[in-house]
């Protein structure tokens, strides 16, 4: 992965928008939401601009159990014209992305009874709004958007480009992140 400034002034980000591309050339186009110097290296926090989804299925069969998340490549081409089929009757529009499929269009009112929960192993719940739901070939799936912001963790490369963070480098800095976020949170309340 790796991405390209669309708005560079003297080497700072103003409105920071970056793209990131992936092995297969989609790309993804974010903003730097937060920037951490740690160790003399740069760390940011991008967020899509466009809102991500997630697709979710069941076991064959057994949809009284937790729900799970559809990450295979070859299964989400399967379905992506279905999915794309499905939300265009809600005139939103679903996009083959990097790093996460998302969708542009208006989403439609909610309501805060009606939120799902998703509880990925064993891990704090987090909460989703359900967009839609289908058949594929007897098997059913469920598109989602989460409702906390779905942020990148990325390291700025000493070219200027950014670099996704593995799994354990983003373990490293976590703390120091969260510490960041609340911080920044403290300092909106203000």
């Amino acid at each position: 992965m790796f991405s390209s400034p669309e708005s560079q002034e003297n080497g700072q980000f103003p409105e920071t928008y970056v793209t990131l591309t992936d092995e297969a050339e989609r790309s993804l186009c974010c903003t730097v939401e937060y920037s951490l110097e740690l160790d003399n290296q740069e760390y940011v926090m991008l967020l899509p601009i466009d809102l991500p989804i997630e697709i979710f299925t069941w076991a064959q069969g057994d949809i009284d159990q937790a729900s799970i998340p559809v990450g295979d490549e070859m299964e989400i081409d399967r379905i992506f014209d279905t999915a794309k089929v499905v939300l265009e009757e809600q005139n939103l529009t679903l996009q083959r992305t990097a790093i996460i499929l998302t969708v542009t269009g208006e989403l439609p009112e909610w309501d805060e009874n009606e939120l799902d929960e998703v509880d990925e192993n064993d891990e704090e719940g987090e909460y989703y709004e359900e967009l839609a739901t289908f058949l594929y070939k007897d098997q059913k799936y469920a598109i989602y958007t989460p409702l906390d912001p779905f942020l990148i963790p990325a390291r700025k490369c000493d070219d200027g480009k950014l670099e996704l963070l593995s799994e354990e480098e983003f373990q490293q800095i976590q703390p120091m992140v969260q510490s960041m976020l609340e911080d920044q949170l403290f300092n909106d309340m203000e």
